[in-house]
């Protein structure tokens, strides 16, 4: 029987490595990560090669330590009142990670509803602090169901700013626009094109690259040579499996 630190990598130990690398260089942001792997993602980042990388409770805490998914932390550095928080949002001082309903070719990221805005299908959470996201720090998307109802054409209602339509608005959109990375439980994608369209980045083991075409709605770039998102070291592996997430929430948002 395999040890907790030499079973095979599962596909959502994958894409917590690949939510980690999104604050590899960071240096003292906020991490906000939104989902349970990019949760996890950002906790082994800060134990690993982003010591820097500044964490909370979640709430109104600033953390100094690194407590397991599901416990309370025992080091408080800080009190980050909400209104702290958007001062840190506007200063460019932190790299969030969304989720998003729906996600272009070009980043644009739909959170609020789907179908009509007037009259829709479905309705989300609501724009919530998207455009400011986008127009003021780092926003890197989390997407764990990797399919054409996500990654569409033209999203339903723009939230997060894309690469286009910040364009669009000019300068006091791009100046401080930037959105670095896509993880989804197939890739990684970024938009590193002369368009800044939505590239494909790495593949997850066992992926193919007809898969991600299969459930990718738009035209993607794809270059010649694809390589693999990197496996996980030994320790990596040790800190996600025993001392983050030690209970397997991970599988739980991406099935094996």
């Amino acid at each position: 029987m395999s040890s907790p630190t030499t079973g095979k990598t599962t596909r959502a130990e994958y894409c917590v490595v690949a939510c980690a690398e999104v604050w590899r260089h960071a240096g003292e942001v906020l991490a906000g990560p939104m989902g349970t792997v990019p949760a996890i993602g950002a906790r082994l980042a800060k134990l690993t090669f982003a010591p820097d990388l500044l964490l909370t409770d979640g709430e109104a805490l600033l953390i100094g330590d690194v407590p397991a998914l599901d416990a309370r932390a025992q080091v408080v550095e800080g009190w980050l009142p909400y209104r702290q928080h958007l001062a840190l949002v506007a200063t460019g001082r932190r790299h969030v990670m969304m989720g998003a309903g729906q996600i272009d070719r070009h980043g644009n990221q739909n959170i609020s509803c789907i179908g009509d805005w007037s009259r829709p299908a479905r309705q989300l959470l609501g724009v919530r602090g998207a455009p400011v996201n986008t127009l003021n720090n780092p926003t890197s998307y989390w997407v764990p169901k990797h399919s054409t109802r996500v990654f569409v054409e033209q999203v339903d209602m723009v939230c997060g700013v894309g690469y286009d339509r910040a364009a669009e608005a000019g300068p006091s959109a791009t100046r401080f626009h930037h959105v670095p990375e896509v993880v989804s439980n197939l890739g990684v994608f970024d938009f590193a094109t002369p368009d800044h369209s939505m590239r494909l980045r790495s593949l997850h083991p066992g992926v193919t690259i007809e898969q991600v075409l299969a459930a990718t709605g738009f035209a993607l770039t794809v270059p010649d040579e694809v390589p693999y998102t990197r496996e996980p070291t030994s320790e990596e592996l040790r800190l996600v499996r025993e001392v983050i997430d030690s209970k397997g929430a991970r599988d739980r948002e991406v099935p094996a």
